[in-house]
């Protein structure tokens, strides 16, 4: 293995070329600016193309046109941006056109946005969320894959963490099996040729498909995103066979939970981490079966209040869960404030838990 001193930025940006990634327009807004640069240098030695749009809406309708002509593409920005892109992104659902956008988030505030979308339709967008940079380079290969093979949007959940943090890494290509082949995409010939020519509409879910229309297409699209949720939920879980409390927290933040359930346990507290990987599809089904039978579930997330919803929906008794987490901005406006803090994060784990596994009652400090 040989690793490399790389920006969290930089890595992702190798991963997306591992991956095959050729196009990439965005606009520049922090802390998604340092993967923009990244692309900028990079890309083009790889044979590829990044554009500096003149706003988040172009740059996300070129890497459509982009990927509807086949190519591996992304966009990103943080959360105020992509909430621009959100038309486009359901367009490229319901129309069945892959590619890739990074959400390079100022916190965790981008939760609802990711898995709920704003654009119109019945669509999802497949969102992992990985809690370091090692991690985030195996998720923006696999989302590249999850794109393709599911012809729809993905989104890669970071922050200012991932996106600025210097770590050792080492990027290489990932082989997630094969995929099937590109033969709706548009060659420029007459709006394409084949089987590309007779499907493609633009905004009207295939209304000119000879075959059964736009109701049969939405159908069929709305049963594609059920069968996702059914298979592409992944979660970790961490000390959880004999916890008697489980706190649920993702990315960045249950890094830091990691860190602090660890030292828990080597107090002697019986506390356990379930990290959904995926937030959409929130792999509910093995959350139910991780809070079966604890006393508490505690749900730390640096926002008022998001996954809290996923979570209450699928725990095993909802009674048991209670809220840990808050809003948490530095002074910047663009980053994690002290809420994330280790001994702030075990403060409040120990006192909504109670008595953790010890006999005895924790003592809360301050």
């Amino acid at each position: 293995m040989t690793l490399e001193l790389l920006q969290g930025s930089v890595a992702i940006t190798r991963a997306a070329i591992a991956a095959g990634c050729r196009f990439f327009a965005g606009y520049p807004m922090s802390p998604f600016t340092p993967l923009l640069e990244a692309m900028s240098r990079e890309l083009g030695a790889a044979g590829g193309v990044c554009i500096n749009a003149e706003s988040e809406i172009e740059g996300a309708n070129m890497v459509l046109g982009a990927a509807a002509a086949g190519a591996r593409a992304a966009t990103g920005s943080c959360g105020q941006g992509i909430a621009l892109m959100q038309e486009t992104i359901a367009e490229a659902a319901l129309n069945e056109t892959p590619f890739v956008v990074f959400d390079m988030a100022r916190n965790q505030q981008d939760y609802f946005q990711c898995t709920r979308g704003g654009g119109w339709g019945d669509y999802r967008t497949i969102t992992l969320a990985p809690k370091d940079i090692p991690e985030a380079v195996e998720h923006t290969q696999l989302l590249f894959h999850l794109a393709d093979l599911h012809r729809a949007p993905t989104i890669l959940y970071g922050d200012p963490l991932l996106a600025q943090t210097l770590v050792g890494v080492e990027v290489t290509e990932l082989d997630f099996g094969p995929l099937p082949p590109k033969d709706w995409a548009l060659d420029g010939s007459a709006s394409g040729t084949g089987r590309s020519r007779q499907v493609w509409t633009w905004a009207m879910g295939k209304a000119n498909d000879p075959g059964p229309g736009p109701d049969a297409h939405w159908r069929r699209v709305a049963g594609k995103f059920d069968q996702i949720a059914r298979t592409e939920a992944r979660h970790e879980e961490i000390h959880v066979d004999d916890a008697e409390v489980l706190v649920v927290a993702f990315g960045s933040a249950a890094k830091f939970v990691e860190h602090v359930v660890t030292d828990l346990r080597k107090e002697g507290h019986r506390v356990g981490l379930f990290r959904p990987i995926t937030l959409w599809p929130f792999p509910g089904d093995a959350l139910a079966r991780a809070s079966r039978g604890v006393r508490r579930v505690l749900v730390f997330e640096i926002n008022a209040g998001q996954m809290l919803d996923d979570v209450r929906m699928h725990v095993h008794d909802r009674e048991t869960v209670e809220f840990i987490g808050g809003v948490s901005i530095d002074e910047s406006g663009l980053g994690f404030g002290p809420l994330l803090d280790a001994p702030v994060v075990a403060e409040r784990i120990l006192r909504a838990g109670g008595t953790v596994g010890t006999g005895q009652a924790v003592p809360v400090r301050g």
